[in-house]
């Protein structure tokens, strides 16, 4: 019997992209013939970085990690939309914690009621269960080190767009109590 070819697309904001994520990716990879990162413009989310900005970072980072049957772009709309226009297989998802798994859950039942898609679920390595963006965003904010959460040329990123903000816009920003 011939082996299918199993096209997967992992939707998220990465706002910014952090190891935990590129830890799911890097396992993902092994199990799909083609990985396709899909950045989505969320309208509810107040975003960092424009999605050309991390489509550009991730790109960044396909290249330096030589990371074969990978590729990125971003989209508007519905993720299953999306996922029948680059006729997906799968949605990859990845899990950090039980806290995730009822959402996922209920996200992943929805996507195949209503498109008929499955969703395959990757558990992040122990060392990322606690990183979210959001929580990347708020301590970068604060000038936290962040090197060993995040890949090289996000951090430097991080760093620039930080440094172009007071302390106390960026306290506002991240929503700290400091910030009033």
């Amino acid at each position: 019997m011939a082996k299918k070819f199993v096209r997967a697309i992992f939707p998220g904001s990465f706002d910014p992209i952090t190891n935990g994520h590129l830890d799911v990716i890097s396992r993902a990879i092994k199990l799909f013939d083609e990985l396709v990162i899909a950045v989505g413009r969320s309208p509810v989310k107040n975003q960092l970085f424009t999605p050309e900005e991390r489509v550009q970072m991730i790109e960044e980072i396909i290249r330096q990690r030589r990371m074969k049957g990978v590729s990125v772009e971003s989209f508007d709309g519905l993720t299953v939309e999306y996922a029948a226009k680059k006729k997906a297989d799968v949605i990859l998802r990845g899990l950090r914690s039980l806290t995730d798994v009822q959402y996922e859950f209920q996200l992943a039942m929805t996507n195949r009621a209503v498109a008929g898609i499955e969703t395959v679920f990757i558990m992040t390595s122990e060392q990322y269960g606690f990183t979210s963006s959001t929580l990347i965003r708020e301590v970068a904010s604060l000038g936290g080190n962040l090197s060993n959460l995040i890949p090289e040329n996000v951090y430097e990123r991080l760093q620039q767009r930080f440094k172009k903000r007071t302390p106390s816009e960026g306290s506002r920003k991240a929503g700290s109590q400091t910030g009033g």
